[in-house]
């Protein structure tokens, strides 16, 4: 019977350098303490035997798992279905690989988040659109692990990442009032479960931005002008109907994300109202589909991908830099995009 070759071990490697197994060790997990010239020498005779670390004795040793995880707190199924998470996404992959790490995309698990991080092995989390007081937060804050927070409120001893909601959301509302609109809806992101909602969250942020660029027309958006929807098309569909059975007439939209936008626009479709004939509808995102749909969609664009990029690189710095005192905290700025879905009020709300 043919015998199968043996893989080589760390102890083959130290007794042809004629170094100790912890020397080898150091070769490829602590170069810096070796010297050049004995790294260079174990390496060599390493890579003449065909010999390479295990990775996961590897990792075991240096404490890393090589792994990024990316928290979101609604169910993969729901969040990539949303354009916005497919580009943040992008990227976050984009740094990520750049720097050696691979992801893992933590969703409630059986309807818990905290079922889902204790399944997750990862050196450091990015966590979307989660309150610095939810409990999963919380959470990873006791452990210790490194953490960046996205599209929240920030928190002095950890990074975080954010768009000026407010000011694009103002500038919105303000483009509306200097078109002549009066009567306006607002179609709200609904949370992910009930108590999530926080003063200084972005749909918050977002509402006292509306309410703001309305304010020196003296147009008050009070809360019956605002409804929740899921953030998908079908949702912003639904809030339209909803807002629309309840007798609310808008001559505006303004929508907290596009595919709200893109779901309401469908929606005043399907009940015989031109875009923007009748009504102007307004996005917040700019996902590549805003410029597709018919009519164009106004919108207020922000950096998605780029906002994955630098929570990657905020959440690196923290992972390489164990101890480090400096936390950054990023805020990208938004701007308004003007296309097709937009116009001049009409002389009287649409019947």
């Amino acid at each position: 019977m043919e015998s199968r070759t043996q893989r080589p071990r760390i102890a083959d490697v130290a007794r042809e350098a004629g170094v100790s197994k912890t020397a080898v060790s150091f070769a490829f997990n602590a170069p810096d303490r070796l010297s050049v010239e004995t790294t260079e020498r174990i390496r060599s005779v390493a890579l003449r035997l065909g010999y390479t670390p295990h990775p996961v004795a590897r990792m075991l040793t240096q404490r890393r798992t090589g792994t990024i995880g990316v928290l979101t707190p609604q169910a993969l199924s729901v969040v990539f279905r949303n354009p916005f998470f497919g580009a943040f996404s992008a990227g976050v992959a984009r740094v990520a690989e750049e720097h050696g790490y691979a992801l893992h995309f933590i969703s409630p698990f059986r309807g818990s988040l905290v079922g889902a991080m204790t399944r997750a092995t990862v050196d450091g989390v990015v966590a979307v659109g989660l309150g610095a007081d939810h409990p999963e937060i919380e959470d990873i804050r006791r452990a210790g692990l490194p953490l960046v927070l996205v599209d929240s409120q920030a928190l002095p001893d950890h990074g975080s990442v954010e768009v000026d909601d407010a000011a694009g959301a103002r500038e919105a509302a303000a483009y509306l009032a200097g078109l002549g609109h009066r009567d306006v809806l607002v179609l709200s992101v609904e949370p992910p479960s009930t108590g999530d909602e926080h003063p200084d969250g972005v749909t918050a942020r977002r509402l006292r931005g509306y309410r703001d660029g309305f304010d020196p027309v003296g147009v008050a958006i009070g809360e019956d002008d605002v409804i929740e929807g899921p953030a998908s098309i079908e949702g912003g569909a639904a809030a339209l109907r909803r807002a629309w059975d309840a007798g609310l007439r808008p001559t505006a939209i303004l929508a907290m994300s596009d595919v709200i936008a893109i779901g309401a626009m469908r929606a005043l479709r399907e009940l015989g109202l031109d875009v923007p004939g009748d009504v102007s509808v307004v996005g917040f995102d700019d996902i590549d589909l805003a410029t597709y749909v018919d009519p164009a969609l106004t919108t207020v664009h922000q950096p998605i991908d780029r906002k994955g990029e630098e929570a990657v690189r905020v959440l690196v710095a923290v992972i390489e830099r164990p101890g480090a005192t400096n936390v950054e905290h990023r805020r990208l700025e938004t701007r308004l995009v003007v296309r097709d879905s937009t116009g001049p009020a009409p002389h009287r709300a649409p019947a």
